[in-house]
Order: structure tokens, then sequence, then C-alpha cells
């Protein structure tokens, strides 16, 4: 572990997490319709300025932000270029990344999942080491393979 006092990071706080999707609207009704989170933004950005930022040609984008308690989540929809493309990547592929929440009851927020097309990997299964012993954990993906992990107790 690294015993560096924090004062000397460069970083002083993580300002949000990035996914890309493609039904941006079926995104943001889970996280904020099912999941309770709020959105603070939902706007377009120019195609210019993306461009310099993203490294890609003929972007044009529709970029939302939603609110979770300590981070923020963005989600960006690619509008162009038109070859843009849907790579489903398993956890074990470079690249793959996920974001996990802390949740009050797992098996009711997998019910929720399943309306907004998250679907678990598998059942909860028990945590047996790291920080969340004696909670229960599952993968829930979309058919893009955005995924989130949820945490929690199993209260059902």
């Amino acid at each position: 572990m690294n015993t560096e006092k924090l004062s000397t990071s460069l970083v002083k706080n993580v300002n949000h997490t990035s996914f890309t999707v493609t039904d941006l609207d079926r995104v943001l009704g889970f996280l904020c319709k099912g999941l309770g989170l709020r959105l603070i933004d939902k706007s377009s950005r120019d195609p210019e300025t993306m461009e310099k930022i993203v490294g890609v040609k003929e972007v044009d984008v529709l970029i939302a932000y939603v609110q979770a308690p300590s981070h923020r989540i963005e989600l960006i929809k690619y509008l162009g270029p038109l070859d843009a493309r849907i790579e489903i990547v398993r956890p074990c592929d470079t690249g793959f990344c996920h974001l996990a929440f802390d949740v009050h009851d797992i098996d009711a927020t997998l019910k929720v999942a399943a309306e907004y097309q998250f679907a678990p990997v598998n059942e909860p299964i028990p945590v047996l080491a790291g920080p969340n012993v004696g909670s229960f954990c599952a993968y829930l993906r979309d058919p893009e393979g955005i995924t989130f992990e949820v945490i929690g107790p199993r209260l059902g």
C-alpha cells in the first residue's frame, strides 16, 4: 500500500466516469427513474471542440451528466461519425470498465434494472474477500455491453 500523503497527489478529485451509449434515453431512464439519480445536464457540444478533445473526425455528440452520491456519470451518445460501432468486450478484455453502486437491496435493484434491459450476468453471489465482505454482488449488462455492478444485501 502506498503510504505517501494524499496532499502530494496531483489529483484533487474524481470528476466523472464516462460511458459511450447508443440508447441514451434508456440508460438515463435506468439511472434516473430506476435508481433515483439526478440528471444535471443533457446537451450537445460543439463538433470542432469535441473533435479536438476526443481525436475523432466528424464527431457529433449528445452528452448527459447524472449525479450519483459522491460521483458524477457522463453518458455520451455519438451521432457521428457514421462509422461508429458497438464493440462488446468481456471483463477480461483490455478496455473493459464498469461502475459499481452500493445499493440498499440488491434484489429490488435487479428488478428495476430489468425494466431498462440491464440483466444480471449471474444471480447475486456473496462477496468473500476484500472491502465488501458480507455483501452480495452482481454485474448488470445491457445489450450494448454497458456494465454496472451492484453491491448490497439481499433483503427479499
